[in-house]
């Protein structure tokens, strides 16, 4: 639970204000905000914490600048709202009724709250204390009267200061002082919404003003002990009993005060826990507290680790980094301890906690986690490799690549070393990583998965191969021939086919001359033609013209379709050794070898008659 940053120190107030509104109704919304944010500051950190100091330093000064020009600053208080010129100018958010400060004041009975020229920071102080009541810890940092208790009333505790720049009005002191009973005073001061009394302060001495003098003692709650406790006063209205002290609840807020405990009664006590020991780490001044606080911190690491709230830990992890804005008085050894805190996250167990339960929920919401991982240091790689390695859903793979891809860029060994692992997805999320890294270094290495038995990741390193070496040596591209998978061989092919790569025919030969060659697809074949017609080019016309004058009565039907393929390729391949191999196979081979021979050279031949062009425009 991290403070709100206050704005900077001396910024002036000056509100965007709308057309048609009020620019000081503007200004004391903006101001308001200050109060409720001070107010919480205090109240959940102390008032010695920076943050809190300085949104009540920014609070008085602005609030100090208005009154400099309006020297008095009236507020009515109306259930949970303050209301200023008809406007209203605070209220607080729908589910945060018991922060509201307006309503802590109206149910200790204050109906109206003004601020006068001449505030002090230090009575502007004992009203927030009064307000919220003085921390423990800081019991001293305010001078408390001798006769103020802890459990008074925020109106007992002004009067016991006699406040001059802060004064109240309490619905007692209207009660008493103008005759009204509490149904009655709740219409009236709602009806002094509607009228042109800048103050309740006004309405109450206009209704003495009309009344005969009151005997002497009787004077209103802002003036005498024990009167400002009534949120209805001690009345003879049927729904209050004599000398009990209350006010009035409607049903709408019965409904909405019953909706707000069932809220809190549901809230997750992980987070309850949470921002309990976030206060703790904003507040507490003890060393050795501090100290326990942040082998708790540890524990509870350990706890949302094994339960899988990613983004309970991404919020924890980020106020940890910044627990030195949080706590500048930090000491050595505190801060020794905040950053074992992260080296510990790749502790072997915790990374295991993680990988029992991604898979043992395998649909979990990975939000946060990869800002968990991302945190973690270099040592955390071969760790997190094992831990890719053993994770089952995809969704979660990918996380885990994410953060190494981030961790392992120069720090890759494990990377390498789990290439030569059995488990083919995981070597083909190593293989992915590598992609993304485009590193001609590790060209080597992926060499090495060529040989893996499961064909997906031969395919893979084949794919990635292509893209980090587009040319070169293809002696170990022609060597996938042998490959038992013909997705591989033909990927191969298509790879050599780019004319990128050289290699001759010697290489070639014990592919294109084994037995087995007549046995494999017709489109197998002609990808291997196209990628000896790129690599080897004329080194592989003899083999070719041996195939168009070559008579045999043994898979004669086999080696036919050799030779017409082969036709096929001399004519687009149009060197004069080409040309001179189609017209002996013209004249040898067979009537279908013949014919194929002459559509070649026909081919050969338009291809011969377009190049002249091009090399005189060149």
């Amino acid at each position: 639970m991290e403070p709100t940053a206050p704005l900077e120190e001396g910024a002036p107030l000056v509100p965007f204000v709308k057309a048609g509104v009020d620019p000081e109704v503007a200004a004391i919304k903006q101001l308001l905000k200050l109060l409720d944010k001070a107010a919480k500051s205090a109240r959940t950190y102390g008032t010695k914490n920076p943050v809190a100091q300085r949104f009540f330093q920014q609070f008085y000064d602005d609030l100090t600048s208005h009154l400099a020009t309006h020297s008095r600053l009236p507020l009515l208080v109306q259930r949970n709202q303050l209301f200023f010129k008809d406007e209203v100018v605070y209220q607080p958010e729908r589910d945060a009724t018991g922060d509201s400060f307006a309503f802590k004041m109206y149910s200790d009975g204050i109906r109206e709250l003004s601020f006068h020229q001449g505030l002090t920071q230090e009575d502007l102080a004992y009203f927030l204390d009064a307000l919220w009541g003085t921390p423990t810890d800081e019991a001293g940092s305010v001078e408390q009267p001798a006769d103020v208790e802890e459990d008074d009333d925020i109106v007992t505790r002004l009067w016991a200061r006699n406040l001059d720049t802060i004064t109240l009005v309490t619905a007692e002191e209207l009660v008493r002082s103008s005759g009204f009973g509490p149904d009655e005073l709740e219409l009236q001061t709602q009806g002094y919404m509607s009228m042109s009394v800048t103050s309740l302060r006004e309405l109450l001495d206009r209704e003495r003003a009309a009344a005969a003098p009151e005997p002497a003692g009787q004077r209103g709650t802002a003036d005498q002990p024990g009167g400002g406790t009534s949120g209805g006063g001690t009345s003879r209205n049927r729904r209050f009993q004599a000398n009990v002290v209350g006010y009035d609840v409607s049903q709408e807020e019965h409904d909405a005060l019953t909706q707000e405990i069932q809220r809190e009664t549901e809230r997750d006590a992980t987070a309850y826990i949470l921002d309990i020991l976030t206060a703790v780490l904003a507040s507490e001044p003890s060393p050795a507290l501090l100290s326990k606080l942040f082998d708790v911190w540890d524990s509870v690491l350990d706890v949302l680790i094994r339960g899988g709230h990613w983004t309970q830990i991404e919020t924890v992890l980020t106020l940890l980094q910044d627990a030195d804005a949080v706590r500048p008085d930090l000491s050595e050894t505190h801060k020794q301890q905040l950053a074992g805190l992260f080296e510990g996250l790749s502790r072997p167990e915790r990374l295991k906690a993680i990988g029992l339960h991604l898979n043992h929920a395998l649909h979990a919401k990975t939000e946060g986690l990869l800002t968990l991982l991302l945190m973690m240091k270099q040592d955390s790689i071969p760790g997190l490799c094992s831990l890719l390695a053993n994770l089952d859903a995809p969704s979660h793979q990918a996380v885990v690549m994410e953060a190494l891809q981030t961790l392992a860029r120069d720090h890759s060994d494990a990377i390498v070393r789990g290439l030569t692992d059995k488990r083919p997805t995981y070597v083909r999320n190593l293989l992915t990583l590598i992609s993304r890294w485009n590193d001609i270094r590790f060209a080597d290495y992926i060499e090495k998965t060529l040989r893996h038995p499961e064909s997906t990741v031969r395919r893979e390193a084949l794919r990635i191969l292509a893209t980090l070496r587009p040319s070169g040596n293809g002696t170990k591209l022609v060597g996938l021939l042998s490959d038992s998978d013909e997705t591989v061989r033909l990927t191969a092919m298509k790879v050599l086919s780019s004319g990128q790569y050289s290699a001759g025919f010697t290489v070639w030969a014990p592919f294109v001359s084994a037995d087995d060659f007549h046995d494999r697809s017709p489109a197998e074949k002609r990808a291997v033609y196209l990628a000896l017609k790129q690599t080897a080019a004329d080194e592989a016309v003899p083999y070719w013209q041996g195939l168009l004058t070559e008579w045999s009565w043994t898979n004669r039907k086999k080696k036919e379709e050799l030779a017409l393929l082969a036709a096929d390729i001399l004519g687009k391949l149009a060197t004069p050794a080409a040309v001179a191999a189609l017209e002996i196979g013209q004249k040898k081979g067979g009537a279908a070898v013949r014919q194929a021979c002459t559509s070649a050279l026909s081919v050969a031949n338009r291809q011969h008659r377009q190049s002249i062009p091009s090399a005189a425009n060149s």
